[in-house]
């Protein structure tokens, strides 16, 4: 996938007022370099002046290690895949006291299972947000912060400089509270798959809600519209 610098240096600006990130802020690189979210971690922490982690790979597997790196560290952002959090809060249900931020993605998050992990912390409960996102439009395209009581697989609203549709085979907006597959476009959307225009043709498709020449990626996902105006995960679109 061709993702520019420029899609990447976007992404942290537009995020920047929700997190309020700053050179005080530790962060761990706990993906691969070959995973997207690495993107994420790496130049969350160094744009910012912030201090990076490098967490050794055996360290990454086990999550009793890992979280006594996080204390260690002092580490205050931390980026998991919900099912690396799930093992990482079995092994250590309070984390490190110095984590005040846990954006989750990658996968589909069970905000009931997460909810119920924040509601026995109480007071002293970092700030949970799941991000929905894919390679193709830069890593993150939606957040939620998850809270006590939620349930579900909730992805919440667009980045700003986002737009995303709920379309039905024939393109047409969905109504509220029906499934549909989710466009992104806007200036997240990447150029395409390197050496592979016809699966890039059939990917990333003209946007008949924008002007003419404007691109909307079709994620093969699908959603619904939740009562405040957010988005709930539904599923793969071929499954």
């Amino acid at each position: 996938v061709v993702v520019s610098h420029r899609n990447v240096v976007r992404l942290l600006e537009q995020t920047q007022p929700w997190f309020e990130v700053d050179s005080s802020d530790v962060w761990v690189l706990f993906h691969s370099i070959a995973f997207d979210f690495s993107v994420w971690e790496l130049w969350g922490a160094l744009t910012r002046g912030g201090r990076l982690v490098i967490a050794p790979y055996e360290t990454t597997r086990s999550p009793e290690r890992f979280a006594a790196l996080l204390a260690d560290e002092g580490v205050t952002v931390l980026n998991q895949t919900p099912s690396a959090l799930y093992q990482l809060i079995a092994a250590a249900p309070e984390l490190a006291e110095s984590v005040r931020l846990v954006i989750l993605g990658g996968e589909a998050v069970d905000a009931a299972r997460v909810a119920d992990w924040l509601a026995g912390l109480g007071e002293h409960a970092p700030e949970v947000v799941n991000m929905y996102g894919i390679t193709e439009t830069t890593v993150h395209v939606t957040a939620q912060p998850l809270t006590a009581g939620m349930t579900g697989s909730p992805i919440g609203e667009a980045i700003p400089d986002l737009r995303l549709y709920l379309l039905d085979p024939d393109l047409r907006p969905v109504p509220p509270g029906v499934t549909g597959e989710l466009y992104v476009a806007g200036p997240g959307v990447a150029r395409g798959y390197l050496g592979r225009p016809g699966l890039t043709a059939e990917r990333f498709v003209p946007d008949p809600f924008a002007s003419t020449g404007e691109r909307m990626y079709r994620t093969g996902d699908l959603a619904s519209h939740t009562p405040d105006g957010g988005l709930e995960f539904r599923g793969r679109a071929d499954s």
